[in-house]
């Protein structure tokens, strides 16, 4: 089993957020900011020293829960940073962007780190597409499009164009080109049926980045396997992605309350916005096609605010406790799932940055090693 160390980047200094979106940045103080930026640069660096085998950056807008705007300026500075870890991008939102400058900054990255890159294309969470204004029931043909796009740009060797429904291009030569052949690894979010039908259909890793549904997650990655053998291949173990907000300690007591604490206030106060523009996006678009999915969505978010920490982890929706407790979660979450990456996120809302340090070093010393044969 590989691991990727997660991190979104929340602010971390603020009482209680608007319910509406987008929320206002009265509460952010750049002079403050400049000093997390660098603590969580060199949080993530850290998770090399660790046994973390990859990195993984994300990309979020308007919201306090994630200050990562731009993931591939953080990759650059992960890559001087880092010797061996992949730096993983998950990633990119890439119907909201401009899928050439997508294309050359990955492989600017890849050639940079020496072909350490893992190219995530992300779709993005639905409110997302309010602030960049493009249209939610958009999203999975311009996805669709630009990942052709994309692919096309790192492999065709002479001048091309291209004319599509949303993209319209004379001529397309990029420089540089990937290191890795034919191109980098592609990592999709396959956190619903649609997108996981999607991510096997494009030879993709599937990721479902955080847990928040069991059932859901065995449905995905049976999906997942399905889709691919249609298309003529088969996944292997690391190319199935899933992740856990995680906390270890020596006291399993101590991991709870700052686990505990650290989701109270992701979910009730930095997540407060984002959900209700998230709800009202699923329910006035397409952005989900099924309405299945959409009911769905709907119940998941109203669970996960009030669910305790003891739910959580009996659910195997959190991995938290000693590192032999953790352990023990993991292979019962490899038992269930089959999965070859664990991406595990310890900064979850506002656990201090010393807690987090003190748990990736256990996680280091007594748990990767413990459960990387799986």
């Amino acid at each position: 089993m590989q691991f990727n160390y997660f991190h979104l980047m929340p602010w971390t200094d603020i009482e209680e957020t608007d319910k509406d979106w987008p929320v206002p940045n009265r509460a952010f103080v750049p002079e403050r900011a400049t000093g997390l930026y660098n603590t969580y640069m060199d949080t993530m660096a850290y998770a090399e020293e660790c046994g973390f085998d990859w990195i993984g950056c994300n990309e979020h807008h308007f919201s306090p829960y994630g200050l990562m705007s731009n993931c591939n300026l953080v990759g650059a500075v992960l890559i001087q940073k880092t010797k061996t870890a992949r730096i993983a991008m998950l990633g990119n939102l890439v119907p909201l962007l401009n899928p050439l400058r997508v294309a050359e900054e990955y492989a600017m990255l890849d050639v940079m780190s020496g072909g350490r890159l893992i190219a995530g294309f992300m779709r993005g969470i639905p409110h997302e597409y309010v602030a960049y204004n493009i249209p939610p029931n958009e999203s999975w043909a311009r996805l669709e499009e630009a990942t052709e796009l994309i692919i096309k740009a790192w492999t065709e060797p002479e001048p091309f164009g291209w004319e599509g429904k949303f993209y319209k291009y004379r001529a397309v030569s990029i420089w540089p080109r990937p290191i890795q052949q034919p191109h980098p690894p592609i990592l999709m979010s396959a956190s619903s049926p649609e997108s996981a039908r999607f991510a096997a259909k494009h030879h993709a890793k599937m990721g479902m980045v955080m847990l928040t549904d069991l059932d859901m997650a065995r449905d995905c990655i049976r999906i997942y396997k399905e889709t691919a053998r249609e298309y003529g291949w088969e996944p292997a173990v690391d190319d199935i992605l899933v992740g856990a907000h995680t906390f270890v300690d020596e006291d399993p007591e101590v991991a709870k309350k700052y686990l505990g604490d650290g989701l109270e206030y992701f979910y009730h106060v930095l997540f407060g916005g984002p959900r209700t523009a998230q709800r009202l996006v699923v329910q006035g678009t397409r952005y989900y096609e099924e309405d299945a999915n959409r009911e769905r969505l709907a119940a998941r978010l109203a669970s996960l605010r009030q669910t305790s920490i003891n739910e959580r982890i009996e659910n195997h929706m959190v991995l938290c406790g000693t590192p032999d407790m953790v352990i023990d979660q993991i292979k019962a979450l490899h038992d269930e799932l089959g999965h070859g990456v664990m991406n595990i996120n310890m900064k979850i809302g506002n656990i201090p940055d010393d807690a987090v340090l003190s748990s990736m070093k256990l996680w280091g010393e007594h748990v990767a090693p413990e459960v990387r044969s799986l």
